[in-house]
């Protein structure tokens, strides 16, 4: 498999590998330190998401501008709407620089944000945190459907195969659903509270990849030049 990746591909893999491994070590070991230093709050972990996120949202709006001329309608709203969903991603990492810049919550998220900050996934309806609903449950969700289901779909329908092309879809290969699956694995076996944090990160390292270099490649040049699966 190692010869089917690019090299910034074997580079991730590495860096990714040693993210959970450490994560789990330390998860396993010294708790607090994980908690607290390691995946804490505008800690390494973190920043790291927020910067893949980032470069997958400015990836996105450079393919945007560079095929505009090139590209139909929906290819154009495809990847207007992940440059907008990473971003938007990015942003409530780092709870929109609030922290970076000391800019203080407004009333609002004071009395209604689990940790007083200016973001959406912290929000509190009632007694539940709406990160647990949608941002943890219906994202792993939407994450089990993308890495698992649609490349199977891509491979043996065609209605799939053209839909996802027409949107600008990116489709995984295998080796990534496998790094999904193994790093599933060994974030659950991390006892820590703030073992997610970790996962958010192997997610934006693994999607920096797809979108790097998808299964279907030719949605990102000028002319389709392929469509072999």
């Amino acid at each position: 498999m190692m010869n089917l990746l690019t090299k910034f591909e074997k580079v991730a893999y590495v860096i990714l590998l040693l993210a959970i491994l450490s994560g789990l070590y330390l998860g396993l070991t010294d708790e607090v330190y994980f908690n607290n230093k390691f995946a804490q709050e505008d800690g390494p972990v973190e920043w790291g998401t927020a910067v893949m996120l980032f470069g997958i949202s400015a990836l996105s709006l450079y393919h945007l501008f560079s095929l505009w001329k090139y590209k139909k309608s929906l290819w154009k709203i495809g990847t207007f709407i992940f440059t907008i969903l990473f971003l938007f991603g990015a942003g409530e990492e780092i709870s929109w620089g609030q922290r970076i810049f000391e800019v203080a919550s407004s009333d609002f998220f004071l009395e209604n944000n689990a940790q007083g900050e200016t973001n959406l996934h912290n929000l509190v309806v009632g007694e539940k945190k709406i990160n647990k609903l949608i941002f943890s449950q219906l994202l792993f969700a939407v994450m089990f459907l993308y890495l698992i289901v649609s490349p199977i779909l891509y491979r043996k329908q065609t209605w799939f195969k053209n839909l996802a092309d027409s949107f600008a879809v990116p489709i995984v290969k295998w080796h990534h659903t496998i790094a999904f699956l193994i790093t599933t694995v060994f974030v659950a076996l991390n006892p820590a509270n703030r073992t997610w944090e970790v996962y958010e990160f192997a997610f934006g390292l693994l999607f920096l990849m797809i979108f790097l270099n998808p299964l279907n490649q030719w949605i990102f040049r000028k002319e389709k030049t392929g469509n072999k699966v």
